[in-house]
């Protein structure tokens, strides 16, 4: 308001100048200089308040990109929680009013479209090109050390890929609901297909949420799949080559122990990736994802109590464990809320293990190649983990 009226200040004292001017020169006074005078004092007047205007707090440039940021993040993380229950209640509630036509038909299109999550969906390259993914990515800030100072939450590339062959990739840790993965490989925000020239990636996650109306459409776009064994198959052996399945291998489980300064991943007992990569000769790649446990807190319940009893149940019959956890408020980083924390998410891509095709694998095998892994990761979290933060000493907990 005080620029304004200091605006309109200006203007009037240009007008009585030209007033003053006008007088002198009808005695016959030096009129044009101070004319021109008052011109000037106006124009300059006018310019310094909209100067002003446009400087204020809340039309600064970087406080409203990062607002966009985190509206960004925060519109995936409650689409991930809450869009499938919703659209659920909505399409049931249209299902009783006059427009119930509208929901039979969704409901009858979903019934013949039901298989197509299996066939690896419906991927859309303008909704992966969406502007939102670049200001989810830019949500989470440039690691100081990293060497590539474009973007901020960062796909790292070691190797190049075959497009004549298929992968598994196993990413590592799950964290709270896998932002790195979702990010890197669901969308082209930091540019996995350029990155990866002629690979295709689909993540893959509960089969569950393609249970979903509404939800289950958002997902394919992406090229996210379901993670279940008919779904892989097909990819595998019925979608040409340069398919690349993104398995968060720790799952429901691993997100259990996932916190802030704990980097540890669920793999020791989990083979069933291995035993598919075998059947289908696709290759295996590591990936670990440092800074995935740092964007959320959680509250951790011990082994044996009834908190941890409640979220093995839900795992076992449900397919997910229910975490307790928190984030940052929406408008501070000093209250709770369901936005991560501002923290680096840089996800390193290793070498890939060349995988023979056995139609049936042995448990030795198995075993074999999923010692392998194991290794390869270890490896590739100690070489890249002082570049990202951590001390020398730290050590990836195997489970």
């Amino acid at each position: 308001m005080k620029t304004l009226i200091a605006a309109y200040s200006g203007v009037l004292r240009g007008e009585r100048q030209a007033e003053a001017d006008r007088s002198q020169r009808s005695h016959g006074g030096p009129a044009l200089s101070r004319e021109g005078s008052g011109r000037w004092g106006t124009g300059s007047s006018i310019l310094s308040a909209l100067q002003d205007l446009f400087s204020v707090t809340w039309l600064n440039r970087s406080k409203v990109e990062k607002q966009l940021q985190v509206i960004s993040v925060l519109q995936w993380v409650l689409s991930f929680l809450v869009l499938g229950v919703a659209c659920s209640a909505i399409l049931m509630y249209i299902f009783c009013t006059d427009c119930w036509l509208i929901a039979v038909l969704y409901f009858t299109w979903l019934v013949f479209d039901w298989n197509t999550p299996k066939k690896g969906g419906r991927r859309s390259q303008w909704v992966r090109n969406w502007a939102v993914w670049r200001y989810f990515r830019d949500y989470f800030p440039i690691q100081p050390v990293s060497s590539d100072p474009r973007s901020s939450l960062q796909l790292v590339k070691t190797h190049n890929l075959l497009t004549t062959r298929n992968y598994i990739f196993g990413y590592h840790p799950h964290g709270i609901m896998g932002l790195g993965a979702f990010c890197n490989f669901s969308t082209e925000a930091t540019e996995v297909s350029k990155k990866f020239p002629g690979i295709r990636p689909y993540l893959a996650t509960l089969a569950g949420n393609f249970r979903m109306p509404v939800l289950r459409e958002y997902l394919m776009s992406g090229g996210i799949c379901p993670v279940s064994r008919d779904t892989i198959d097909y990819l595998l052996s019925k979608n040409g080559s340069g398919n690349a399945i993104i398995i968060v291998v720790g799952g429901a489980a691993e997100s259990l122990s996932s916190m802030p300064g704990k980097n540890a991943v669920t793999l020791r007992n989990r083979k069933g990736f291995v035993k598919l990569a075998l059947r289908h000769g696709a290759d295996l790649v590591p990936i670990y994802s440092f800074g995935e446990n740092e964007v959320y807190k959680q509250v951790i319940f011990e082994e044996g109590s009834w908190g941890r009893w409640v979220q093995k149940k839900f795992q076992k019959y449900i397919g997910f464990a229910p975490c307790i956890f928190h984030g940052r408020g929406l408008f501070s980083s000093d209250t709770w809320g369901l936005v991560p924390y501002s923290k680096p998410i840089t996800t390193v891509v290793g070498e890939p293990i060349t995988i023979p095709k056995l139609e049936h694998p042995t448990q030795q095998d198995i075993d074999l190649y999923h010692t392998m892994y194991m290794e390869a990761l270890v490896k590739l979290f100690d070489k890249h983990k002082t570049k990202f933060g951590l001390p020398e000493t730290e050590v990836l907990e195997v489970n």
